[in-house]
């Protein structure tokens, strides 16, 4: 009798391309502005996390470059992942990274109901751009870092981490929809209140938020992030002794960093 052959096991999940923005301030003291993500969505529901998400089509649309400030230092992908983040700043917090066409810093409010018909999918965030008579700034952010998720998880994202410093006359206020609270906190105050339990902080937060408190202001930080090697942080399970760890790269800039399994929030 002969042996019903097994079907092949599937690979891993392709990851998603996603870009998220790390909004820093000095005024009263070095802050970034973290998002509380509503308790109804699927992924990190409840947590805080910096503004961002996945890259849209309309991310990559030929006609930016009329529209950004130094389109030509980058290629193609990171033109994308930075236009996405900052278009997920302008839905998620309603912050702006663009300027005038005379050169001065956009500063006025950005209106909820277009950034909610942005978010749909209703209105192309090229086209609230084009309105407002704006560039946006792609040379303003920083590469902080690249994390990939684990392979053996159901969704999987490949997300760039970009720093820069806020606009000093903007006010974040979040969407009501992905995010229920902006806020602005020192990097230090968020592992407290993590550590105390009065927030969640999702593990890949959790760390570039320990390896944001490194610095003691938004221009230290974004110094410290361009002299940074860039290593992607892809994290690998270890069986030890004590149990599963979830361990990074050691060269990634964290440190020796193993996480044991059940820690790791989601």
């Amino acid at each position: 009798m002969s042996e019903t052959p097994k079907p092949p096991q599937a690979g891993p999940a392709e990851p998603r391309v996603a870009a998220t923005i790390l909004l820093l301030r000095d005024a009263p003291e070095f802050q970034v502005l973290m998002v509380k993500r509503h308790h109804q969505i699927d992924f990190a529901s409840g947590a805080l996390v910096f503004p961002g998400g996945k890259t849209h089509a309309g991310d990559m649309d030929p006609a930016w470059a009329d529209h950004c400030v130094g389109w030509h230092a980058f290629d193609d992908e990171q033109r994308m992942l930075r236009i996405g983040s900052i278009r997920e700043s302008f839905e998620e917090a309603g912050i702006l990274m663009a300027e005038h066409l005379d050169g001065r810093h956009f500063a006025d409010a950005c209106d909820l109901k277009v950034r909610e018909a942005v978010d749909r999918g209703e209105t192309a965030f090229i086209d609230v751009v084009r309105e407002l008579g704006v560039k946006l700034r792609l040379d303003s952010l920083t590469v902080f870092a690249r994390w990939i998720t684990p392979t053996m998880m159901p969704k999987r994202f490949d997300t760039w981490f970009y720093c820069v410093r806020a606009p000093a006359d903007q006010v974040a206020a979040c969407d009501g929809r992905e995010t229920v609270d902006a806020e602005w906190i020192a990097p230090a105050e968020i592992l407290r209140l993590e550590q105390a339990g009065e927030r969640t902080v999702i593990f890949p937060t959790r760390m570039n938020v320990q390896l944001l408190a490194e610095a003691v202001s938004a221009a230290d930080c974004v110094a410290r992030a361009d002299a940074r090697t860039l290593v992607t942080v892809l994290p690998v399970v270890e069986k030890r002794g004590e149990g599963r760890f979830l361990v990074l790269p050691s060269d990634a800039g964290y440190g020796e960093v193993a996480e044991p399994m059940e820690r790791i929030g989601g």
